[in-house]
């Protein structure tokens, strides 16, 4: 690939939080081969899982701490002014949260995956995220409506 082809080159932002969020997340990847591909999440480790590819760690937090939460959300807008990507990708939790709600107001196209976690009701990311989600999915056929979530399968 050119530099000039690779400049064109759309991005797309990977960002969950961790455990079976991002693992979730990263099943996904394949479906976006041709996106050049930026990761973040929560937990500064998890940058051994994509060598060759460019990592992020945002702070951890829950609607427990609410300055943690205010600096999360900071860092989120802060990586999407940096990166510009044309398409932001969650599973969850806060962080994909933030992520969608920044992105949306940029115009940046959004798709939130509810965790496979969330049998019995969408998670209350998952909830939150639905008017910044342009892509709004489940992974329980049980818990789509006609309005959404939609559901499309599992991540398994």
């Amino acid at each position: 690939m050119t530099q000039a082809e690779a400049s064109q080159q759309k991005k797309a932002l990977f960002i969950s939080s961790c455990g079976g969020h991002w693992i979730q997340m990263r099943r996904l990847e394949p479906a976006f081969s041709d996106f050049k591909k930026y990761y973040a999440a929560t937990d500064p480790n998890y940058h051994q899982f994509v060598t060759g590819e460019k990592f992020f760690s945002i702070p951890d937090a829950s609607m427990w701490n609410k300055f943690r939460l205010l600096w999360q959300a900071i860092r989120v807008l802060f990586l999407l002014l940096y990166l510009q990507p044309h398409v932001v990708i969650s599973t969850g939790a806060s962080v994909g949260f933030f992520a969608l709600f920044f992105a949306k107001k940029f115009g940046i196209k959004t798709i939130w995956i509810d965790s496979l976690a969330n049998v019995e009701q969408m998670s209350l990311s998952g909830i939150k995220v639905k008017p910044y989600a342009d892509l709004w999915l489940t992974q329980w056929e049980h818990l789509a409506t006609a309005d959404g979530p939609f559901f499309y399968g599992a991540v398994l």
